[in-house]
């Protein structure tokens, strides 16, 4: 199930699914999208996977509550709740739920499923300390994208040695080998600028135009500015793990209108790698997306807007050292300008916290994926093995 209002969270586990469906493996696999544009996009996807029979089908709110979660939407993740507890008696038909998020364990502590299980696919390998909180515990299985997410949960103990799976990562079966795109009419050099949308992390807040400003008088440089997809989402954002609110605003129209600057704040190449595959260099603060530009290892730099004085050491701050890290946008074309004159300093570092990121092997990781449900489904005692098992994405 893909359980949110944006589509970046697609690629992290549709390839899973379709590789069971083409393995006609004894279970019975759905897809199960909360928006139109999930569904289209699902069905895009499995074309692309050369799978021409595949369930997919759209969970909905009752229509009185639509209304009320449109307006509650710019400020909480009000439908996200309201399509779990609205569409139970779907859930009650499932042997095995997999998701890329954790909202979906409301199911049993909200909605009472305790013997529905659950595989989390998780989405990205960044190094937040969400990403790694008690949630992960809750889980049946975790599937894992490299030994970096082992180390992190076990330290916490988080995971059983037969909670989890490392099976490298699907999302680039899908859209890794794509090829670059090119969105400027000049030969210079590209920037992207990838700001993630926490208050409380995000260099947007406080130096986000600053650094528009920046590229727009830039005569050297292209900027692609393409945000976390939820940066804009909201007219509030907050960040709950340690509270801190904030507006992101508007962007100004002469931003949009220059053009050596692609401004997109949500669309789907938001998603699918087009940006971290077409661009010179990365300009970020927190966001997972550092890791997959880093499939080719280009120049970083690091815009730290909140003094973040011991992210030394600190391991939610481990891509950090992928770069430069600077609390300076008054001058940020000579800062580009560092960040492609040390890449060479850099490029160790990067390919090692890659590596640690990512186990890849010859093997598809959607594969690899796929035989750990098998096996983790195979282990399922309770389940008669001469019935087939409904599993739902």
């Amino acid at each position: 199930m893909f359980n949110h209002e944006q589509l970046h969270q697609l690629a992290h586990s549709a390839p899973i699914a379709f590789e069971l469906i083409r393995r006609a493996a004894q279970m019975n696999v759905t897809l199960l999208a909360t928006s139109k544009g999930q569904l289209q996009v699902l069905r895009r996807f499995a074309t692309q996977s050369g799978i021409t029979k595949v369930d997919i089908r759209q969970l909905n709110l009752p229509v009185w509550l639509r209304g009320i979660a449109k307006a509650l939407d710019k400020f909480v993740p009000f439908t996200r709740v309201a399509m779990l507890l609205s569409n139970l008696a779907t859930f009650r038909t499932l042997d095995v739920l997999v998701v890329p998020e954790k909202t979906s364990l409301m199911l049993r502590s909200i909605g009472g499923l305790h013997a529905l299980r659950i595989v989390h696919t998780r989405h990205g390998a960044g190094d937040r300390e969400v990403g790694f909180n008690r949630a992960s515990s809750k889980f049946d299985m975790v599937l894992v994208s490299g030994p970096k997410i082992v180390d992190r949960l076990q330290r916490r103990g988080l995971v059983q040695p037969d909670g989890y799976a490392i099976v490298g990562y699907p999302k680039f079966d899908l859209h890794g080998k794509a090829p670059r795109r090119h969105f400027f009419n000049n030969d210079r050099p590209t920037v992207l600028y990838n700001p993630h949308c926490s208050p409380r992390l995000s260099s947007w807040y406080r130096d986000g135009l600053a650094v528009l400003e920046a590229f727009y008088h830039s005569n050297k440089y292209n900027l692609i500015f393409a945000p976390h997809v939820m940066l804009f989402r909201k007219d509030v954002q907050i960040s709950l793990d340690r509270l801190r609110i904030d507006r992101p605003g508007l962007i100004p129209e002469r931003y949009r209108n220059c053009p050596h600057i692609l401004i997109d704040t949500g669309s789907e190449s938001c998603c699918d790698m087009t940006y971290t595959l077409a661009a010179d260099c990365y300009l970020g603060d927190v966001s997972s997306q550092v890791y997959e530009f880093l499939l080719h290892p280009r120049p970083c730099l690091f815009l730290d807007s909140h003094g973040t004085e011991s992210w030394r050491g600190d391991v939610n701050y481990q891509h950090w050292y992928a770069g430069h890290v600077t609390q300076r946008v008054g001058d940020m074309e000579a800062q580009i300008d560092r960040a492609f004159a040390d890449h060479a300093r850099y490029l160790p570092v990067q390919q090692e916290l890659f590596r640690y990121s990512f186990d890849l092997t010859d093997r598809p990781s959607a594969a690899r994926a796929a035989d750990a449900i098998e096996h983790f489904v195979a282990q399922l005692g309770a389940v008669n093995p001469d019935d087939d098992i409904r599993v739902a994405y």
